[in-house]
């Protein structure tokens, strides 16, 4: 038995007797107790209620392979070559890794319900409650090398962006790889107060991109592209990160998550079959007029090291450009890597 299997038993709405739950999964009721206990402690809230048995306190979409396959396109299904759904990994980018190494991954793609391990950039760690986040990575063989690839995770936050607005949701796309979702009212005073650079209190980070790639800079090479998107986070796990987050229920509460994987798969899919031969410089545009610290004062962040500049565009390669000094005379071109970006506080 597992986590899964018993999430699914329970996910229909009504109570079931540990007894039942025992039979169906073909363990004793102290094996079911012990599961559910686990699922308290996933953050999962259940309802026991004496002689009727146990409940999901409420509801829980899981997802469902065959349903997000069956919504893709007829290109995006030709273009994928797998999809795995997964219960619980320590992360789902390096479940993919893994996959190049077995000499698969190509046009794969993975979703997991909870990862343990999941990481951001600059080493950072990406944990997820239950069923809670929409957790997506994607592998893909390009021949032109690392080279030609720049700007790609800028790219990957505009097909996010693009798949959010078509649910009347007005995402921002912060450099190098967040994206932010207003926290207020769309349009309200808190996000003029942030626009005029008392900082970033009108967003919340939605989402983060980790891509992830390996092989000869001017030959073959292996992309692992992650996604982590929050969808309805609870208040006491969001409690517990030390930014403003900002998740898809907010602002579109009966978006699935089923819908969300389909769509975001049709665009990665679609954007990846042609991002070799087009490069960033096709997307350029598209992310610029999404990006939510354009002209506002920001911080660069190199290490230990903080300096002030003014935001500016990206060009063609994916490189953010700020101007410094009083007067904005300087220009200097940033390109990711150890870099981050803050508006200045």
């Amino acid at each position: 038995m597992t986590i899964g299997e018993l999430i699914r038993l329970l996910s229909d709405g009504e109570f079931h007797s540990g007894q039942q739950l025992g039979e169906k999964l073909g363990v004793s009721r102290a094996a079911v107790w012990k599961q559910l206990r686990k699922l308290e402690d996933l953050g999962i809230p259940m309802e026991a209620v004496k002689g009727q048995g146990y409940r999901l306190a409420e509801p829980l979409e899981l997802l469902d392979g065959p349903s997000v396959v069956a919504a893709l396109s007829r290109e995006s299904r030709r273009h994928l070559s797998r999809l795995f759904v997964e219960d619980t990994l320590p992360s789902s980018n390096e479940f993919l890794r893994e996959r190049f190494r077995q000499g698969a991954g190509h046009a794969e793609a993975c979703l997991v319900e909870q990862q343990s391990a999941g990481r951001g950039r600059r080493g950072r760690t990406w944990t997820t409650p239950w069923g809670r986040t929409l957790m997506c990575s994607v592998g893909w063989r390009f021949d032109a090398g690392v080279a030609a690839l720049e700007g790609l995770s800028l790219a990957i936050g505009v097909v996010l962006a693009q798949v959010l607005e078509r649910h009347e949701l007005k995402p921002g796309l912060k450099w190098p790889n967040d994206v932010l979702l207003p926290l207020g009212p769309q349009g309200s005073d808190e996000q003029g107060a942030a626009k005029q650079g008392l900082g970033h209190q009108g967003f919340g980070k939605l989402a983060g991109i980790l891509v992830e790639m390996s092989g000869d800079a001017a030959g073959p090479c292996e992309v692992v592209l992650g996604m982590g998107i929050n969808v309805d986070l609870p208040e006491s796990f969001r409690a517990k990160i030390d930014q403003p987050v900002a998740c898809v229920h907010d602002q579109a509460p009966g978006l699935s998550r089923n819908v969300l994987a389909a769509e975001l798969l049709d665009g990665l899919l679609a954007m990846l079959a042609g991002f070799e031969e087009q490069g960033f410089d096709a997307w350029r545009d598209a992310w610029n007029a999404r990006h939510a610290f354009a002209g506002w004062d920001i911080e660069i962040i190199r290490g230990e090291q903080r300096e002030l500049a003014r935001a500016g565009d990206v060009d063609g390669s994916g490189n953010l450009w700020v101007r410094k000094g009083a007067d904005g005379e300087r220009q200097e071109r940033l390109v990711g890597g150890e870099i981050s970006v803050r508006a200045r506080p």
